[in-house]
């Protein structure tokens, strides 16, 4: 049955707001914001600024708090204030005494938030929480270094290390050397158009940039649906050549007097940027190849590189190239890089830092087949590790069940940092970090990983809240709960 309202059109002035009612302790932004060690990196966040001079600035609690909400929730960073100003949780979350309708910051200060966090200081965060949590305090952390010093047997390691490397792709358009070099033209005829009205001569002609004829063979080249190399070859030659006289007119601009303080920063940086895509493309034509080192395929995100993966979906991935260490669900990032790399040596310094966390070297280490190193190997093997996989070598004829069982736990095992790459790329930012400048995005990169940990343990508290609850409780519940398990584990549910 349906009851048609009275008054549907409710002013905002007689909407009514409980004074008494206060936040509820079970919300998951709450239960997050006690799993967080706020005071702990409070007074290193506060070094960077000065204690004289400034305005004073956001605190620390505040910063990182935005940050994880836009994570969390995969929006904007306008978009995040917005939620903040609306949300009286959010505003808890990041440290507010009481509710305000009023927006905490401007959105732009998610950009210096995400400057003043960087990666190094976001991946000590995540191993704060993450130890707070197992109970891996510093006094039990020192014990456990001892007692695994007095036995070099490996009968003192215990858990699993999964390791392995992915690439966090940068949201940028697909690069060709054509598209680069059309993207380098325009910069620079807008560059000489703002250098020649600064000239001090009156009456002297803008000098001639053919840019309605190169814009005309762009879009010819452009349209084609099929492309042969040769043609490829020749759309690049002009490319350069309109590229080489816009730059010419730039130097002789300068000659006659016009300075580059003219420019804005963002044009004298982009100038910069496309010189050395033009000696590149040079270089590469006259030597008749299509590689070179430190290559730029990215205008406006110089410091993107091509990452050569040879993954079925694609082969050469544009972005960071991230070592990652997964044990008991958690992860974290051990190395982020923006030129390519061999992960083979990763594996020592993730163990020592699987070490360092936990007190004890793990049991064994799950890694791909590229880790599985004669070096890396012996290594392992003088501290009782075992790393999964076949030994090196020819195979044998005859291979018995026990290691045939043994490799493919090795693999199901593998599968759950496969899963969390996943879960980076699908539910967070990691699939497309839309971040701009190199810094910024390492920071992205690491704050997706912390916000998966935070996810991991919310779902642990309300694991423990429930069993806390089916204690007390009384048999119609017992009922209950056991009928959902029994679901469960028949598959006639979905668990999240």
């Amino acid at each position: 049955m349906y009851r048609k309202s009275q008054n549907p059109d409710t002013p905002e002035e007689a909407f009514e707001l409980s004074s008494e009612e206060k936040l509820c302790g079970e919300n998951r932004w709450v239960i997050l914001a006690k799993l967080i060690p706020w005071t702990e990196f409070e007074e290193e966040y506060a070094q960077i600024f000065s204690e004289e001079m400034g305005a004073p600035a956001k605190p620390f609690r505040m910063a990182l708090g935005a940050l994880i909400i836009k994570e969390k929730l995969g929006i904007s960073d306008r978009e995040t204030v917005e939620q903040i100003r609306e949300n009286p949780y959010l505003q808890y979350f990041i440290g507010q005494k009481s509710y305000s309708s009023e927006a905490p910051f401007d959105p732009s200060m998610m950009v210096h938030f995400r400057q003043r966090i960087g990666e190094e200081f976001l991946g000590r965060i995540n191993k704060s929480m993450v130890k707070k949590a197992q109970g891996f305090g510093k006094e039990a952390t020192e014990k456990k270094l001892g007692e695994a010093g007095e036995r070099e047997d490996g009968q003192n390691n215990k858990g699993k290390l999964l390791i392995d490397a992915t690439v966090a792709p940068a949201d940028i358009k697909y690069p060709t050397d054509f598209d680069l070099l059309n993207s380098v033209r325009k910069d620079t005829e807008r560059i000489v158009d703002k250098m020649h009205e600064q000239q001090k001569v009156k009456g002297e002609k803008r000098p001639r940039t053919y840019r309605k004829q190169a814009r005309k063979e762009y879009l010819k080249f452009s349209k084609r649906k099929k492309k042969s190399r040769k043609e490829r070859i020749n759309a690049v030659k002009k490319q350069l050549k309109y590229v080489k006289r816009n730059l010419e007119y730039i130097e002789k601009l300068i000659e006659t007097g016009v300075s580059l303080e003219c420019l804005s920063h963002r044009q004298y940086r982009r100038l910069l940027v496309g010189v050395e895509i033009y000696r590149q493309q040079q270089w590469m034509l006259e030597n008749q190849t299509e590689r070179i080192d430190d290559r730029i395929v990215s205008l406006s995100q110089p410091h993107v590189r091509p990452i050569v993966r040879g993954k079925a979906r694609a082969n050469t991935e544009f972005g960071a190239k991230i070592s990652v260490s997964c044990w008991d669900g958690y992860v974290f990032v051990e190395r982020i890089s923006w030129d390519n790399y061999n992960e083979t040596g990763d594996l020592k310094m993730q163990v020592e830092e699987y070490k360092e966390l936990t007190g004890h070297y793990p049991k064994s280490v799950h890694a791909d087949r590229i880790y599985r190193t004669r070096a890396n190997r012996a290594w392992c093997k003088e501290r009782g590790i075992r790393l999964s996989g076949p030994p090196l070598g020819r195979p044998p004829k005859k291979v018995s069940k026990e290691q045939k069982r043994q490799e493919r736990e090795d693999e199901r095992v593998r599968n759950e940092i496969e899963g969390k790459f996943g879960q980076g790329k699908r539910r967070f930012g990691l699939g497309r970090v839309m971040t701009k400048l190199a810094q910024t995005s390492e920071t992205s990169i690491s704050l997706t990983f912390l916000v998966m940990n935070l996810v991991k343990l919310l779902r642990q508290f309300y694991c423990l809240f429930l069993c806390q609850i089916s204690q007390n409780s009384d048999f119609v519940f017992q009922i209950i709960r056991m009928s959902y398990i029994k679901l469960f584990y028949t598959k006639k549910i979905a668990y999240a």
